[in-house]
């Protein structure tokens, strides 16, 4: 059973013997869970437990994970880490674009899930403390770490909240190169064999955000075989 306080996890899934077995594991890790097999349930049980972190299953009957997680995300950010059975790029892209902060592709280990909410938390309480250091301001650009606010040009764009603390964690050293792994260490806590590609898709949203042209980035600049710099 899980401490008084402790942080709720809403785990959607349809397969019983997958939902029991991620249950377990985390109610072991001392989180409090709650179960959901289908997106109707997600919604309704978001709703009434306002979850820490949601664990969801892409392919769900009647309504799929990517709906799921769009509703989800209206009321307010929830950290999400979507499961699939497909290994397919577009699949993961198409789960960044509507607010999920990473993914597991199934099999996985319990352990590596645990893992991932580990970190994913750890960066939500980070996110939520006080941030270090005033606004950032470069000719064009204002990042306010207070209010997690971005402007372009003066006008504000709207950034997920990976997709800020990339933006920031570049902006703060302009013309430091970050390899891949170091931003999956720096942003999501961890890093694993597919992190060049979680990096490389969030990157991507995030230069569509701000309006890059990839042959003449304003502000991100990619350092082919390396990872990325701002531009000073």
């Amino acid at each position: 059973m899980a401490a008084v306080g402790a942080q709720t996890v809403l785990v959607v899934e349809d397969e019983d013997a997958i939902a029991e077995a991620v249950r377990a594991r985390l109610e072991s890790e001392g989180y409090h869970v709650v179960l959901a097999p289908d997106g109707p349930e997600a919604i309704r049980s978001h709703m009434e437990h306002r979850p820490d972190l949601v664990v969801l299953d892409l392919m769900l009957p009647g309504m799929d994970g990517l709906e799921v997680c769009k509703q989800i995300q209206r009321d307010g950010w929830t950290p999400v880490l979507m499961l699939t059975a497909r290994a397919e790029e577009a699949d993961k892209v198409a789960g960044f674009a509507v607010g999920a902060d990473d993914y597991l592709t199934k099999p996985f280990s319990l352990r590596e899930l645990a893992v991932r909410v580990h970190a994913i938390l750890r960066r939500r309480e980070r996110i939520e403390g006080s941030p270090v250091g005033g606004p950032i301001e470069r000719p064009g650009l204002l990042i306010d770490a207070k209010r997690r606010r971005v402007e372009i040009d003066g006008e504000e764009i709207q950034l997920t909240p990976l997709e800020f603390d990339i933006l920031h964690a570049l902006a703060r050293e302009p013309e430091v190169v970050f390899s891949r792994d170091q931003l999956m260490d720096r942003i999501w806590g961890y890093r694993d064999h597919a992190g060049g590609r979680v990096v490389d898709s969030h990157v991507a949203r995030l230069r569509r955000k701000i309006g890059e042209d990839g042959n003449d980035p304003r502000f991100i600049r990619t350092v082919h075989g390396v990872g990325y710099a701002f531009r000073g």
